[in-house]
């Protein structure tokens, strides 16, 4: 029996510029193992135009921290060498690393070219603003500190199709590289008109050339590192076709088992539909309007109206195509698609998707280990450590659904025979104390559980008829599951947590009683759904999961 896959994000906006950080991870990995990850997303290795750059705004493709190139030989995160061991380390250990490829521009360029461009809208793509005329344009890859070593491909205007600087005339705009068979793919996410361009020197994969080069490379680094998967960047601005074709490249390289995600940052889930049949389905995508909802649900308070925390999301109608998170490198404080889920809902969200039978999640860095920067953040590893144990031992079997009220929800996984002592209950509440009564089954009757996150210090027995009621502090989420021999006893400090009601919830409490109600179905209260937002997107600065068990299988 396999147990149920969990995925961490290894890092966050401000991981350390120090170099340490594949020796971080390759130290690390036996504890990552331990608390129930086994596959981390590495961020992206290739040489970037400085030694603190996260790696996004990326340089040379083949230079993974070997030439002394931009000032570093080292990238903001180690050698090459340390990185292949980091790698080796994870996969000793049963973690598959999937590393994350910036395929859309590149930055930092060698030298400038001049050549003929036309200005268009920042707003409209499609809108030209300007005759051609001259620029002085960033474009020209040489790669002096590299050389000819693994390609001598070399890089120049013609292999790009916008750019965003005019040396001569020291000006922004966004500018269109104008020539034969030069315009913006069509390929592309419609906002502002068209969205290929998006930073840089934006890469023309209407170009055979780039088409091979980036094709013979995605199979250059996958072969040199011996990684078990991609996480693709800002794919939206990429012409779909050629992910398409990338994605069904690298597969009949590493096999079937190669794994692909893709950061399709759009909240709207019929553009996610019409992405995924266009790929054929090769690739799995980050489900950003459950991360929306999430965000919405942590400002909306109890206002929000929890029955619909699913609607319109991925993981509710491409279950296998839909990776859930919380938050990332982009949602963080101060970064470019802010969009933070507030700390009294984070436990509540990170149990959406953790304890949940649908969805690959991610476990982001920042939450579990902290962010750091100008405005740190602490970690909250004691609040995720329940849910990710609960997972890997308890989160199986059939899901029974309690989406009846407003404030309080609740679901229960049934167990299987295969791990013993598996099955669990969660409940959730954004509003006053409550309880879920819920059914797990006859034969279940005279179970005591116990809530695993230690919010509440009762236990619960399941009656004779196989309903029990689970408490829920207001504001918080309980696990209730049948205690391991560790877990008898719970925590000293949960003996009063009932006494002590919520924490901080970002919630007003109007005094009403929640009782989050029966297996019965109440009367929705009119709490409004706070909705989404798509802020558009960034730089990023931007085997299969079938089983009754919900267990996903990369």
């Amino acid at each position: 029996m396999k147990r149920n896959h969990t995925m961490m994000q290894f890092f966050e906006w401000h991981v350390a510029a120090d170099g340490e950080h594949w020796k971080r991870l390759a130290q690390m990995a036996p504890e990552l193992k331990a608390i129930g990850i086994d596959s981390v997303w590495v961020p992206p290795v290739t040489k970037a135009v400085s030694a603190e750059d996260t790696g996004y705004g990326v340089y040379d493709l083949y230079d993974l921290g070997e030439f002394d190139q931009k000032g570093t030989v080292r990238t903001k995160y180690g050698t090459k060498q340390e990185l292949i061991d980091a790698i080796a380390e994870c996969l000793k250990n049963g973690i598959a690393v999937y590393v994350d490829l910036v395929m859309n521009h590149k930055a930092g360029a060698d030298e400038t070219e001049v050549f003929e461009v036309i200005e268009v809208d920042r707003n409209d793509r499609n809108k030209e603003i300007s005759e051609p005329f001259e620029i002085e344009g960033w474009t020209k890859f040489t790669f002096p500190g590299r050389g000819d070593e693994y390609s001598s491909f070399k890089w120049d205007h013609n292999h790009f199709n916008g750019t965003d600087f005019d040396a001569k005339g020291k000006r922004s705009g966004v500018f269109r590289i104008n020539g034969e068979n030069k315009s913006w793919n069509q390929n592309v996410d419609d906002e502002f008109g068209n969205y290929d361009y998006l930073m840089f020197a934006n890469i023309d994969y209407s170009h055979e050339e780039v088409k091979n080069e980036m094709l013979e490379w995605g199979k250059w680094l996958v072969d040199t590192l011996q990684c078990s998967g991609y996480r693709l960047d800002a794919i939206k601005h990429i012409n779909h076709e050629f992910i398409k074709e990338f994605a069904a490249e690298m597969t009949r390289k590493r096999g079937e088992d190669f794994y692909i995600v893709g950061e399709f940052w759009n909240s709207n889930l019929e553009a996610c539909r019409e992405f995924l049949n266009t790929v054929d389905y090769q690739i799995d995508l980050f489900d950003v309007s459950l991360h929306y909802k999430l965000y919405a649900a942590a400002l909306g308070g109890r206002d929000f109206d929890l029955t619909h925390i699913f609607d319109d999301t991925l993981v509710q109608t491409h279950p296998g195509n839909a990776v859930t998170f919380v938050d990332n490198h982009d949602s963080q404080p101060h970064e470019a698609l802010e969009s933070w889920v507030g700390d009294w809902f984070k436990q509540s969200a990170y149990a959406l998707i953790l304890l949940r039978r649908d969805g690959y999640p991610v476990v982001f860095y920042g939450d579990y280990y902290g962010i750091g920067g100008p405005a740190p953040i602490e970690g909250k590893k004691e609040a995720i450590n329940p849910l990710l144990y609960a997972r890997c031992h308890k989160a199986y079997g059939e899901q029974d659904d309690y989406f009846d009220h407003p404030n309080t929800i609740g679901w229960v996984r049934r167990g299987i025979e295969e791990m013993e002592g598996s099955g669990c209950a969660v409940v959730i509440s954004n509003g006053d104390n409550g309880e879920k009564r819920m059914f797990l089954g006859e034969e279940r009757a005279g179970e005591v559980w116990v809530d695993f996150t230690h919010n509440r210090g009762e236990s619960v027995t399941i009656g004779e008829d196989g309903w029990v009621a689970f408490p829920v502090n207001g504001g918080s989420v309980s696990v209730w599951a049948l205690p391991d021999a560790e877990e008898e006893e719970p925590a000293a400090e949960a003996q009063n947590a009932e006494a002590k009601g919520t924490t901080d919830r970002g919630a007003t409490d109007s005094g009403a009683t929640d009782s989050g109600d029966t297996d019965g179905g109440t009367t929705d209260s009119g709490a409004t759904d706070s909705g989404t937002t798509d802020s558009g997107d960034t730089d990023s600065g931007d085997t299969d999961g079938e089983s009754v068990t919900g267990e996903k299988v990369k």
